[in-house]
């Protein structure tokens, strides 16, 4: 099972993918609640920081977005209910991702 719902844009910019993100999460119902610099994090705290919900990454070939598949990390909680909406919910970020 992944545990992630990727997509690489390799036509924008860090930037344009940044703002289609946040856009297309937003015309799916999510909110983006703050944004975190792990550069910059890193380097004032000397540190590596966990993966967030959506994160944004430059790699080669373009920017690569990934965003935490919310049924998969709910499947060790034994909640049939709470399954059903971690899967409501993978639906609309796998479509918001497709989105961007």
């Amino acid at each position: 099972m992944d545990y992630t719902i990727n997509r690489l844009i390799t036509e924008a910019d860090f930037d344009a993918v940044d703002a289609h993100t946040r856009a297309a999460l937003s015309a799916h119902g999510f909110g983006v609640l703050t944004g975190i610099d792990i550069k910059a994090k890193k380097k004032k705290l000397d540190v590596d920081m966990p993966p967030c919900n959506v994160i944004l990454r430059e790699v080669t070939g373009g920017v690569e977005v990934s965003a935490i598949d919310p049924a998969a990390s709910m499947q060790v909680i034994d909640n049939p209910l709470l399954h059903a909406v971690a899967g409501q919910m993978r639906d609309l970020l796998t479509k918001a991702v497709a989105d961007i």
